[in-house]
């Protein structure tokens, strides 16, 4: 068995440079990376391309990479909640490439399973098909969309075992399992890292070979986006 463990964060981002494309699972605030992103933050990589469903808040996840100006180019769906990600789009300091949420996760899943672009009806007849590929498939007009090319992956799991295997938990299993292996390396933060043969194969959803760096997590926040509670 291929033990996949590392010491810490610092170990598992050995190798990352400026300029590089980093790939960042999670879905708003849930699932993120966050020993992963408070050490490219400490590091003070620049120039990075992110590919992430989201940029974060202000002060937590990929806003605080923002903050720092680490950040060159954003690949994301959605973005609505980072104002100092709207400060530095509308200034021209960020380089932003917004696609169809779907078209997001497909890209992903199709690095990771070796294609390299599929079609898709998402974006057909708006700004996102400019300069790409158009065929008709049964009357039905497609957009070719190519597949990611990352230099890492960094996700975050609920457990995980020394050979690589993750189980997430609820809402994180979003961007994070589609990540998996769409990049060079593959870096995975657990919440609880066991040794081979604890986690029950059925409860699997990543086996090891998707995954090249594990280490466990510290001092998760996971902090909640936006918090609506009723009125009392």
């Amino acid at each position: 068995m291929i033990r996949k463990t590392v010491a810490n964060v610092t170990d598992a981002l050995a190798g990352v440079k400026d300029g590089m494309t980093f790939m960042l699972g999670g879905f708003g605030l849930c699932g993120i990376p966050e020993n992963a992103i408070s050490e490219l933050v400490r590091l003070g990589v620049k120039d990075i391309t992110c590919i992430s469903n989201n940029a974060g808040v202000d002060d937590f996840g990929l806003g605080l990479l923002l903050q720092q100006h680490q950040i060159k180019k954003m690949i994301s769906s959605y973005v609505g909640e980072n104002d100092e990600f709207e400060r530095q789009m509308l200034s021209g300091e960020l380089e932003v490439e917004l696609t169809p949420q779907g078209t997001l996760a497909e890209k992903c899943r199709a690095a990771q399973a070796g294609f390299p672009a599929f079609f898709t009806p998402a974006g057909y007849g708006t700004e996102v098909a400019e300069g790409k590929e158009v065929r008709e498939f049964d009357g039905k007009m497609y957009i070719l969309e190519e597949a990611f090319k990352a230099d890492f992956a960094f996700v975050k799991a609920w457990k995980g075992d020394a050979a690589g295997n993750l189980i997430f938990k609820g809402t994180a299993r979003n961007f994070n399992p589609c990540m998996c292996g769409a990049a060079t390396i593959t870096v995975a933060e657990v919440e609880e890292l066991v040794p081979e043969g604890e986690l029950d194969p059925n409860q699997i959803h990543i086996p090891g070979i998707f995954v090249q760096r594990i280490f466990q997590g510290k001092d998760y926040e996971k902090r909640i986006e936006q918090r609506t509670v009723r009125q009392k």
